[in-house]
């Protein structure tokens, strides 16, 4: 029997995982734990997504992690970034820029963090793209869909959405 369990934090009104006998808490599901463990764990069902009323999560995991490469245009809803103070570029521009991006990387997840920290004009260039763990209703809805879709080392196609258009590696 785990001594993990699911509680829900007061303060950021998300799940985290609690061990009862070490006391420790993390944001991220206990690594040695599978997708049935956690599903199976006290409070899933009422905490983690696709838990709510008894329903089964199916395939889904309650969370994902995955890195980014974002191109921001000037119709992207904050078009400035690390790089760039005010970015000009049309989404066409962005989406060519994203498709070079992809050759380039063909399919390695060591070329894709090294483009990430260069090129992405996400923050998250410092980390090689990776945004973390994150749950549904974390992310903007095309990305949340797109990264779901995705097999674990897989990357996904030009994706668009309100910040700009990424490629997406999902990497848990």
């Amino acid at each position: 029997m785990s001594a993990w369990e699911v509680r829900m934090s007061n303060s950021r009104g998300v799940p985290y995982f609690y061990n009862t006998e070490t006391h420790e808490s993390m944001w991220e599901a206990p690594p040695d734990l599978t997708q049935e463990q956690i599903a199976a764990l006290p409070g899933a069902k009422q905490y983690l997504p696709g838990g709510h009323h008894g329903e089964v999560a199916g395939d889904r995991p309650a969370q994902v992690r995955a890195s980014h490469l974002l191109v921001k245009h000037r119709d992207s809803r904050r078009p400035s970034s690390w790089k760039e103070k005010t970015i000009t570029r049309s989404k066409d521009e962005a989406i060519a820029m994203l498709k070079e991006y992809a050759s380039q990387i063909n399919g390695s997840p060591e070329k894709f963090a090294e483009l990430a920290s260069k090129y992405s004009d996400c923050s998250s260039h410092s980390h090689g793209g990776d945004l973390g763990f994150f749950r549904p209703g974390q992310m903007q809805k095309p990305f949340e869909d797109a990264t779901y879709a995705l097999k674990v080392g897989e990357i996904s196609d030009v994706v668009s959405t309100d910040s700009g258009v990424h490629l997406i590696l999902r990497t848990a």
